[in-house]
Parts: structure tokens; C-alpha cells; sequence
């Protein structure tokens, strides 16, 4: 691919690339952002999920600006936050905290906020959040079995939808892409917007 074309997705997320990976996009690297994911005092969760997106993405540039292959890339980030209400849900270590997290979403609604951010190669930044509502059933049964899959570690919320507790949602309004972790449609639309030559990618015609 010509040096105006590159993409680097910044993030270590098997889920964000295997996603990128399904609208012909294969990054240049992988360079995920080492950030604090702490909330500021009263941030909103939509408003810590865009932050955290652009910061990731100005992260990576600044990692990136030495390096003769990667510099001016494309950088692609993204953050996904599972709230109720105003409460951001961690992305759970131990499984107590994910025994809380899946405790507070049995039978009801949710958010899930996923902010994406394109730095260009002239270095403009663009960002886009999405937000999709998803309920689950009531899990009384389903948390300790779900907790042995091991599937919680590390997801926000202590859920990977696109796996087993894909079974344990009622109603989804928005985008399952943005809670698997990257919204296809609206990367897309600003890659394109952007000068990315996405369309080319599926008919071969860029390297």
C-alpha cells in the first residue's frame, strides 16, 4: 500500500481487528495506547468513551512520529464503555467484579458507548460516538456457568456479546458491531470521508 494509505489500528483488541479484517482492511500494525482509564469526577460515560478514543489515537501518533514506515499514517482508535445510567461499568480483572457487573445488568437495560477516532496523514483528527441500547434477560441461572468460561476477562461490562452472552440479550437498538467494539458503518463512513481508499481494498486494486 502506497505511504499515504497505511493504516495503523491503534489497539491490541483481537475483536477490533478481526472486525476491520471483515471490511477489508488489513492494518499496517497494531500499536496499542498505554492510557489511565479512569473517569474524570462527573464525566458522563458517552463523553469518557470519546475521550479515550482520541486520546489513544493522539497517543499512537506521538509513538509514531519518528518512525520512517508509519509516520503519516492513517491512525484508527477506539473505546468501548458499558454504563447504567451514569455508572461506567469496569472492564473486570477478577471475577467478582464481573459477578457485580452481570448482578446489575440482569433484566434490564443498558448503554454501551463506543467513541472511534481517525487521526489523517496531515494529522487532522475526526471522531464519531456511538451509542446502542441492549437489554438482557434475567441471568440467575447463567452468571456462574458464564463466569467459568473465563469469556468476562477484560470486557467492558464483564461480557464479550459476540460470544456466550450473546444468549442473554432481549433487545438490541443500535449498532452490535460498536458492542463487539468497533462500529463498522460509521468507521467506514469516516475512513471514506477521509480519503481512505476503502472501496479499492475490496476490488484489489490497492496494495
Amino acid at each position: 500500500m502506497s505511504g499515504s494509505h497505511r493504516l495503523v489500528l491503534a489497539s491490541a483488541s483481537p475483536r477490533r481487528l478481526q472486525l476491520l479484517q471483515q471490511i477489508g482492511i488489513e492494518p499496517d500494525a497494531l500499536k496499542p495506547a498505554d492510557l489511565d482509564e479512569t473517569p474524570y469526577k462527573n464525566e458522563q460515560p458517552r463523553a469518557l468513551a470519546l475521550r479515550l478514543a482520541e486520546e489513544k489515537a493522539r497517543a499512537v501518533e506521538a509513538q509514531l512520529a519518528g518512525d520512517e514506515h508509519l509516520a503519516r499514517s492513517y491512525i484508527l482508535s477506539a473505546d468501548t464503555v458499558v454504563a447504567v445510567g451514569r455508572r461506567v461499568l469496569p472492564k473486570p480483572a477478577l471475577a467478582e467484579e464481573a459477578h457485580q457487573c452481570l448482578n446489575l445488568l440482569s433484566g434490564r437495560t443498558h448503554k454501551v458507548f463506543t467513541g472511534v477516532a481517525l487521526i489523517t496523514p496531515s494529522g487532522k483528527l475526526r471522531s464519531k460516538l456511538v451509542q446502542t441500547r441492549v437489554r438482557f434477560k434475567r441471568l440467575s441461572n447463567d452468571i456462574e456457568p458464564y463466569l467459568a468460561s473465563g469469556e468476562w476477562q477484560g470486557k467492558a461490562g464483564g461480557y464479550a456479546i459476540q460470544g456466550i452472552a450473546g444468549s442473554f440479550v432481549v433487545n438490541l437498538v443500535g449498532s452490535y458491531t460498536s458492542v463487539v467494539g468497533l462500529p463498522l458503518q460509521e468507521t467506514s463512513n469516516l475512513l471514506l470521508g477521509e480519503g481512505y481508499p476503502l472501496r479499492m481494498r475490496w476490488l484489489g486494486g490497492v496494495r
